[in-house]
This record gives C-alpha cells, sequence and structure tokens, in this order.
C-alpha cells in the first residue's frame, strides 16, 4: 500500500470516527437539558442505533454488494447524514428530533461496514495492516470530544450545557460528514463483490445462515452471554455522559477544565492500550477466562459510578470510565474471534454477521429500553437522578451474566487470531 492510499484511508477512518464521536457521547446530555427529554424518549432515540444496526445489512447487502462502488455509497450515505444533523441541530422538541436521529442513523451504520470494505480492500494482509488504519478511527472519536469539545470550544462545561451550547456538536458533526461525503469520492474504487444476477436471500444478509452454530453448547451459552451483556452495556452509552454532566463532573488537563466528552474519552484511550494487550491475556489465561474478565469488568464499571463523586471520588469515575478497554476489548473482540474460530471459512461471514446483529441489534434495543425505564424511575423532583440507585442494576445484572457464564460454559482452547 503506497503512502498516498495510507493517508486517504487514514482519514477516511479518522473522519468516520471523528463523526461518531462528535455528538453521540454528549447527546444524553444535550436531550434532557435542551430538549427537556425524558429517560424514556433518551432511550427512544439511543435505539436508533439498534435499528440502524438491524437495516445496514440490507443496505450493504442488496445495495453496496451488488451495484454501486462501497466508496460512492459511502460518500451519498455521509452527504445525506450531513443534512439530517443540520436538522437535528435545528429541532425545537424531541417529537421533532426524533425522525432525523432514526433517519441518521440508518445512514451511518451501514457505513462502518463500508469503511472497512474499502480498507480490506486496499491491503494484501489485512491482518497486519488493518490495525494501523483503524487506530486513526480511535484517534478521531478523542479528538472529536477531548480537543474540540472540551478543550477549545467547552461545550460541555456545566454553563454550556445550560445555555444550549452542546447544540453545536451537531453542527460540527454535519461539517465533518459533509467533508468525508465529498472526501470519500476521491477514495480508491471498491468495486460491487457480488454479480447483480447471484440470488440473494434474507437469511444470508442477515446471517441467519450461521443460526447452526447455535447447536454447539458453547456457543449457545457465549450467543446468549452476548445478547445480556448488551443490556448493561446500554446504561453505559446512554446515560455516562448524562450522569458526568448531570454531576457537573470535570478534570484539570493542560490548564483547561475537561468535561463530560473529555473524561469520556479515556475510554477510547483506554481501548487502544487494553487492545495490545489483549493477545497477550488470551495467549496466556484463555478464551473462558478473558471473557469472564470482561463482563466483570462491567460490574465493578457501575460500582465505581455508583459510589463515586466529582468531589472528593472522582479518581473512582475515571477509573469506571477507563475499564471500558476491559469490558470491550476483552468481551467483544475475543467474542469476535471466538465466533471466527467456530464458523469456518463457509460461514465466516454469516456468524459476524449474526453475532452484531444480536449484540448491537437487539440485545441493546432491549438494553436501551431498560435503560430509559429504569432511569425515568428515578428521576427526583428537582430533575436529577438517584444515579447512585440507577447504576446498581447494570452492575448486578452484569454480573449475573457473569455467573451464568463461568458455571455453563465448558472450557475450550481457542487461538488468539488477530
Amino acid at each position: 500500500m503506497n503512502t498516498k492510499t495510507k493517508f486517504q484511508l487514514s482519514f477516511m477512518m479518522f473522519l468516520e470516527f471523528f463523526i461518531w464521536g462528535g455528538w453521540f457521547v454528549t447527546l444524553g446530555i444535550y436531550l434532557p437539558t435542551t430538549l427537556g427529554a425524558s429517560g424514556a424518549d433518551i432511550a427512544f432515540a439511543y435505539s436508533s442505533q439498534s435499528w440502524g444496526a438491524i437495516v445496514a445489512p440490507f443496505i450493504i447487502g442488496l445495495i453496496a454488494d451488488r451495484y454501486f462502488n462501497a466508496e460512492r455509497i459511502l460518500g451519498i450515505l455521509h452527504l445525506i447524514g450531513a443534512i439530517l444533523m443540520y436538522q437535528m441541530a435545528n429541532a425545537a422538541d424531541i417529537a421533532t428530533f426524533v425522525p432525523y436521529v432514526f433517519g441518521y442513523m440508518i445512514a451511518y451504520m451501514p457505513t462502518l461496514a463500508l469503511v472497512n470494505s474499502v480498507s480490506f480492500n486496499q491491503m494484501k494482509d489485512p491482518s497486519k495492516e488493518f490495525a494501523f488504519i483503524r487506530v486513526f478511527g480511535t484517534i478521531g472519536w478523542i479528538v472529536a470530544g477531548l480537543l474540540f469539545i472540551s478543550i477549545l470550544f467547552k461545550w460541555d462545561s456545566p454553563e454550556s450545557i445550560q445555555n444550549g451550547a452542546l447544540k453545536n456538536t451537531f453542527f460540527m458533526t454535519a461539517i465533518a460528514s459533509a467533508i468525508l461525503g465529498v472526501f470519500s469520492f476521491s477514495l480508491p474504487k471498491t468495486p460491487p463483490r457480488v454479480s447483480k444476477e447471484d440470488k440473494v436471500s434474507i437469511s444470508s444478509i442477515l446471517g441467519l445462515d450461521a443460526l447452526k452454530l447455535l447447536k454447539d453448547s458453547n456457543y449457545l451459552v457465549f450467543f446468549i452471554a452476548s445478547v445480556l451483556i448488551c443490556i448493561p452495556l446500554a446504561f453505559y452509552y446512554q446515560h455516562a455522559g448524562q450522569f458526568l454532566g448531570e454531576i457537573g463532573a470535570s478534570i484539570g488537563l493542560l490548564g483547561s477544565e475537561i468535561g463530560p466528552a473529555g473524561m469520556m474519552t479515556i475510554g477510547q484511550i483506554s481501548e487502544v492500550l487494553f487492545m495490545l494487550l489483549l493477545p497477550l491475556f488470551f495467549t496466556k489465561y484463555g478464551f473462558k477466562k478473558t471473557i469472564l474478565a470482561g463482563m466483570f469488568a462491567w460490574t465493578v464499571r457501575y460500582l465505581l459510578f455508583a459510589y463515586g463523586n466529582p468531589d472528593e471520588l472522582t479518581f473512582m469515575l475515571l477509573i469506571g470510565i477507563a475499564l471500558h478497554g476491559i469490558c470491550y476489548d476483552f468481551f467483544f473482540v475475543s467474542g469476535q474471534i471466538y465466533t471466527d474460530t467456530k464458523a469456518g471459512v463457509k460461514y465466516k461471514s454469516a456468524a459476524q454477521g449474526l453475532i452484531t446483529l444480536a449484540t448491537y441489534g437487539v440485545g441493546m434495543l432491549i438494553g436501551f429500553w431498560i435503560a430509559g425505564k429504569i432511569t425515568d424511575l428515578y428521576l427526583l423532583k428537582e430533575g436529577a437522578h438517584y444515579w447512585q440507585t440507577i447504576w446498581m442494576y447494570p452492575a448486578g445484572f452484569a454480573f449475573l451474566v457473569f455467573l451464568i457464564f463461568a458455571f455453563t460454559f465448558k472450557n475450550e482452547k481457542i487461538e488468539y487470531k488477530q
């Protein structure tokens, strides 16, 4: 891969996740403070991610894989996204906002697969080359939250939140989406992979061909645990930013006060670190213990959130955020490796599609709904929430899933493949 192509792919990946990190984290703060949304409203807005994940395979399987170059579909979807993001910024109430966020996520979620397709198409050995390109996505997420939102513009400071300045995150994201939309047409050509004449079925698009893997009792336990663990995961995505904003959490860094958006980027930084440590842990302790470490980290994270506070115990909140690397890498990345090993060559793509649909689609959809209901249940009269009790629910549920997996999954040797 030449230097020009590396730059193109790296910049594409940077903008792809700059866009997501530029608004998704602070959405849970923006909706209740600016649009007066309830917990149920916030859950409904966040569920757009799950519906986008469910619709994405159809856009990829029926359109991108058969009729148009991936880079062109990527460009069109991001240009549509720029328009919808601009409309989200101008929405005056939650009822107006929701249709736009649903439309946006249906356009955005397929792009996660498209940037991978464009990247892989230029690589001779993705296992060695992709990590270098993908890390720029994590950098993009960090730059959006830490540099732009927290340090430069301070949109997540208590004063800015109350003044509705978080609206600017949507304008920033709309501009970035428009830039990526235009830039995508200059990316290396990635033609359709499937002939127009080839038959296509809904089961193959959704990965349902891999359902036969569930006949394996161990994989069935893993599959169910993957869906269930997404319920406590949804609490983090949906309410962690809102929680930090509501309690006024911040840290001093480089002479600036870093608010919730900047604090949350600690999770992405730890994700990079634990991704590097994963092969060592996986090789030494095996698949089961790696997965269990990820599950237990979720329990610890929520306990730290429950008992931490922005005064003398801010370090507990920071540790809770930093555990994101273990929570995500040790469970989801290990799970992808396990799925790849169990599926074999024939059902490799179908199996990955199925587990993505089950987790980001079904599991997260259920999780967002439950998180919204529980958050509304502990809403105080003055508009704040009784967060200590709220965080005990995902902590307890994650621990329950941990116990179920620990006692029902049988040890088996799985080789780490990167």
